[in-house]
């Protein structure tokens, strides 16, 4: 029992949590994504390329004679470029965030009675 008692604290333990909910919403993501690529970019943007090849799909742009799919290579290309745009819009906004919370002006401690007794010595010793 002593092994499941560990795992139950392994596996509650905030980090892990937060992985497992990162990774969800990280495959989520990529679907909208692929979607956005396939959907909406593809036919918008690329349908004027894909007419001159006499092609519907990007996966259907391959080099001939071979198997190599170059079409579905640039599609993903695509979509990662939109994922590391947004991930890096994403990542701003926390940064911004935190350098407002670290301008708030930190005052200075006061000092300790023992820090105001030695510096009235110093002060009495300097005069001599």
């Amino acid at each position: 029992m002593a092994i499941v008692k560990e795992f139950k604290e392994f596996a509650m333990r905030g980090n892990v949590v937060d992985l497992a909910v990162a990774v969800v919403i990280g495959a989520a993501f990529g679907k909208i994504v692929s979607s956005l690529v396939d959907d909406i970019i593809t036919p918008a943007i690329l349908k004027p390329a894909l007419t001159a090849a006499h092609l519907t799909n990007l996966s259907q742009l391959v080099i001939p004679g071979t198997a190599i799919k170059y079409g579905n290579f640039l599609s993903q290309c695509i979509s990662f470029i939109i994922v590391a745009i947004a991930l890096f819009a994403i990542i701003l906004a926390i940064n911004a965030t935190k350098k407002k919370e670290e301008v708030a002006p930190v005052s200075a401690p006061e000092p300790t009675k023992e820090e105001l007794l030695l510096t009235e010595i110093r002060d009495l010793l300097a005069k001599k």
